[in-house]
């Protein structure tokens, strides 16, 4: 019976496993699998954070409780002020100036067939390190016009407007008729009708005399008139050349202005010719012939792109050749997703394109600004690279940021505590503005 049952019957089905033990069983595996993340997690990030926390509230040299004295000085040292004025400047104009221009260029490469093409060119500086574009543009802002791109534009701009003067370093030579006076220079003797006048001048190198100067010629006396040379003078040697006369080779002072100056008023004016001569009215009998400061003027060497006063400004420029890519790219998916029909029927309706762009498609795209302009923001707190590259020793001080400062204080000054206070402090600044962008990414992962 009993061996009959056991032959025939079913087996008797296996006891059912119990859900808590898989769900742990999967639980173990993905903590497992986590588990390298973690390790790093905590070294790389975790473990940093809470040793500057600690430290920052320790003294110099780590081994006493320096309480919030290194906080205090976050609000108390010149340079982090300074620093912190930066930042400010920094959160402020760098995003809204790299959105806005990443703004305008996803809206308008939309309407034109080498949109594509444009938007690689304009994406491409984010292919290139912090590094590599702070050694770029400290070669742009160079102070030199014949090195720096930022002054050729600016210099070619100006003289476009207010040409320099071509005889910068010009100056009357030995035995000359001529007395410096106010950046110029004046004849010592007053001169007179049916006279010729000599003006020498010495101290411009061939290379540099204008384009339009020629071989210096003699001025030939005319009765009624003032007639004269301003010229290039200068001796070879004895018997070569003859001091205070026109000689072969010499050139004459193209465009020079000469003024006749009576009882210290200007009574006549004239410009000297390619080869130098010059002729005034009868109005000038009696005056004493001036070459006024404006012939002699430096000529304008462009702006101070890395002085004290436009440091910053310039370092920002930086930074949004290298962003506003990055704007562009984000703003052009987002403008992707807005529906035609929207932009077409405010058309309809008699909209502009200006009307159109104000009301309906920054509206629609005012999530994707607001996701590039907090991400932007992160960033700029934390920039330290362009600001140590592009500004000089001279001008580091006025362009300094607190990723800057940290690096100074912790390694340059030997203060790592409040180099600490100065990361932590930073840490609290960049976290708000992090949970805000993330908020903002789940809301749209929820849409």
């Amino acid at each position: 019976m009993t061996s009959a049952t056991a032959a025939g019957a079913p087996a008797a089905p296996a006891a059912p496993k119990r859900r808590g033990s898989v769900t742990g069983t999967r639980r173990t595996v993905a903590a497992l699998f986590l588990l390298p993340a973690l390790v790093l997690l905590g070294a790389l990030v975790v473990y940093p954070i809470g040793y500057s926390v600690v430290r920052s509230f320790s003294n110099a040299s780590g081994d006493g409780f320096a309480g919030f004295d290194n906080y205090k000085a976050l609000f108390t040292d010149d340079g982090i002020r300074t620093a912190l004025k930066n930042n400010i400047i920094w959160v402020v104009f760098a995003p809204a100036v790299s959105t806005a221009l990443g703004l305008i260029f996803a809206v308008l490469t939309e309407r034109v067939r080498w949109g594509t093409a444009f938007k690689l060119v304009v994406f491409m500086p984010m292919a290139i390190s912090m590094l590599a574009a702070g050694i770029i543009f400290r070669l742009v802002y160079d102070q030199d016009p014949d090195k720096g791109v930022a002054n050729a534009v600016w210099v070619g701009v100006h003289d476009t407007f207010a040409q320099s003067s071509a005889f910068p370093k010009a100056h009357p030579g030995r035995n000359s008729p001529l007395r410096p006076q106010s950046g110029g220079f004046v004849t010592a003797a007053a001169v007179h009708t049916g006279q010729a006048v000599g003006l020498p001048l010495v101290g411009v190198a061939p290379d540099q005399m204008p384009d339009s100067a020629k071989k210096a010629a003699a001025a030939k006396p005319e009765p009624g008139k003032i007639t004269g040379t301003t010229w290039q003078d200068f001796t070879r040697g004895k018997g070569v050349g003859r001091l205070g006369a026109v000689d072969p080779g010499e050139l004459g002072y193209a465009g020079m202005r000469i003024e006749a100056v009576k009882d210290g008023k200007v009574v006549a004016s004239t410009t000297a010719a390619g080869d130098g001569t010059f002729t005034l009215p009868a109005q000038a009998d009696g005056a004493l012939l001036r070459l006024p400061a404006s012939n002699f003027k430096e000529p304008y060497n462009g702006l101070d792109w890395l002085g004290p006063s436009l440091v910053t400004p310039a370092i920002i420029g930086a930074y949004v050749w290298m962003w506003a890519g990055f704007a562009m790219v984000l703003i052009a998916a987002g403008l992707a997703g807005v529906p035609r029909e929207l932009l077409e029927a405010a058309r309809v309706d008699g909209a502009n394109e200006w009307q159109v762009f104000r009301r309906i498609t920054v509206p629609m795209l005012a999530p994707v600004l607001a996701v590039v302009t907090v991400t932007l923001m992160i960033n700029v707190l934390k920039i330290f690279d362009l600001v140590f590259i592009i500004a000089p020793g001279s001008s580091q001080d006025d362009a300094n940021v607190l990723a800057l400062e940290l690096y100074r204080k912790g390694f340059s000054e030997g203060q790592p505590g409040i180099a600490s206070a100065i990361a932590v402090f930073l840490l609290l600044l960049v976290i708000p503005v992090m949970l805000f962008n993330m908020r903002r990414l789940k809301r749209e992962v929820r849409r």
